[in-house]
């Protein structure tokens, strides 16, 4: 947590609640007053009634001194419990504890401002924070601190989602024009959509995450801790959102300062813009473009490669290799996955022409061969060529399941789907069966 964050949001509390609080005793010195309320819509006026009561909070609010100033609003406080100005005086003692740097008492007083209104934004910003801070502080390395750091996100984001709430239904203080109301709104609603959203990517939500994080970075473009958080929520997300997500990780390129930080970030973004377009093509360019321009521009996109399908990469290879060349592998993607065209060009040039062939044998018996001839098929351990032998194979010569033989024999017929290739005329080519297996010339089909 920033801790010039929480000063801003104190700032604000201990600015409007003074100027709010003070204006008092220069119009009424000596008579029940009325002041504007901290956060409550309508405004209306404030009365207090009890001279005594009255006396009692101008003279802790007239107190320069932050200790006398503390001692006057705890001792009004506790004096008046049900004070109509209980809130404002517990706002205005929560920024004096900010100055005087007890930051205990701060977080002690914003729980107090929440139980006399539990939509008081100042504390809900204050206590969101917070809690974020503590979060990600702990030690997860055991069961129970697992749980405790779940629940500080979990109390983290319930806060920051109430302060969103609150946020609309504030009320302006007095003294402060409706451009700076305006402008202390937005800023809270920013540091309240920052950390719900960065919560929210704790426990893995990346919907809520790019919700509450697209917000802040909309507030804020140029803030790395919420553009960086805002871009693995996109790229993590079920479905990625890869253009917006590579888009937000560019730009926290330009934003982050530390070399070995900017490093990472430069590894995993361009692996995902790969990932995505196909290639490294345009990654430069987008990187250059986000160091100028804080968000997504109307229309902004990226290509997405869509790789061929199994019947695409048939054609390009019947286009660019004859039958006669390509590979056992290769013959089997066209017969099994091209276009009939495609498949009769390959069948009408293997087809009857006697192939001398090295594989695996999958299962084998004196009249046939089962054998598994592509890398694909073999490391499944599935026949995709039956060979039925030109005569008996001796019981000396019988190959072993699991070895490596080099055989003939003349395609006569294929099953497309699961793909097998029928030969007959079967011969073996070697003398005796291999002692031991031998790890076949790796040949995978075209990726599908």
């Amino acid at each position: 947590m920033k801790k010039s964050l929480v000063a801003i949001v104190l700032t604000f509390a201990g600015i409007a609640t003074g100027q709010q609080t003070t204006t008092q005793p220069q119009t009424q010195p000596a008579a029940p007053a009325q002041t504007q309320p901290a956060a409550s819509q309508p405004q209306q006026k404030k009365e207090i009634k009890d001279p005594a009561e009255y006396n009692a909070y101008v003279g802790a609010v007239q107190q320069t001194d932050a200790a006398a100033k503390i001692s006057g609003l705890e001792a009004f406080l506790a004096q008046y419990p049900n004070s109509v100005m209980k809130e404002d005086a517990l706002e205005l003692l929560m920024g004096t504890y900010q100055g005087a740097g007890n930051q205990a008492k701060v977080m002690d007083t914003a729980n107090r401002l929440l139980a006399a209104n539990p939509n008081n934004v100042r504390a809900l910003v204050l206590l969101a924070f917070n809690e974020r801070a503590a979060a990600s502080a702990m030690s997860a390395g055991t069961e129970e601190g697992k749980k405790a750091q779940a629940q500080k996100w979990a109390d983290a984001r319930q806060h920051a989602e109430k302060g969103l709430a609150a946020v609309p239904a504030m009320s302006k203080p007095d003294g402060v024009s409706d451009a700076d109301f305006q402008k202390q709104k937005t800023q809270m609603s920013g540091l309240l959509n920052s950390v719900a959203g960065f919560a929210a990517l704790q426990s893995k939500d990346n919907a809520a995450a790019e919700k509450y994080l697209r917000a802040a970075v909309d507030a804020d473009p140029s803030n790395v801790e919420n553009v960086y958080p805002l871009a693995l929520a996109s790229l993590t997300a079920t479905p990625e959102d890869d253009v917006n997500g590579l888009f937000f990780i560019a730009r926290a390129v330009n934003l982050v300062k530390d070399p070995a930080g900017k490093a990472q970030i430069i590894k995993f973004g361009h692996s995902k813009y790969v990932k995505y377009h196909g290639s490294e093509d345009g990654w430069n360019e987008l990187l250059a473009q986000t160091a100028t321009t804080p968000l997504p521009p109307a229309g902004f996109t990226i290509k997405q490669y869509v790789p061929p399908t199994p019947a695409e990469q048939a054609a390009d290879l019947v286009k660019t290799k004859a039958p006669k060349d390509m590979s056992f592998a290769e013959w089997e993607l066209v017969l099994s996955a091209g276009a009939q065209a495609d498949a009769d060009k390959v069948w009408t040039v293997i087809k009857g022409v006697p192939l001398q062939m090295e594989g695996t044998v999958i299962a084998a018996s004196p009249t046939e061969l089962q054998m598994a001839a592509s890398q694909d098929d073999i490391d499944q351990k599935r026949a995709d060529i039956v060979v039925t032998m030109g005569g008996t194979i001796p019981a000396k010569l019988m190959p072993k399941e699991g070895s490596t033989l080099d055989f003939e024999g003349t395609p006569a017929s294929y099953t497309p789907t699961p793909f097998v290739m029928t030969m007959e005329k079967g011969a073996l080519l070697t003398k005796a069966a291999p002692p031991a297996p031998k790890k076949p010339a790796p040949r995978r089909h075209p990726a599908h």
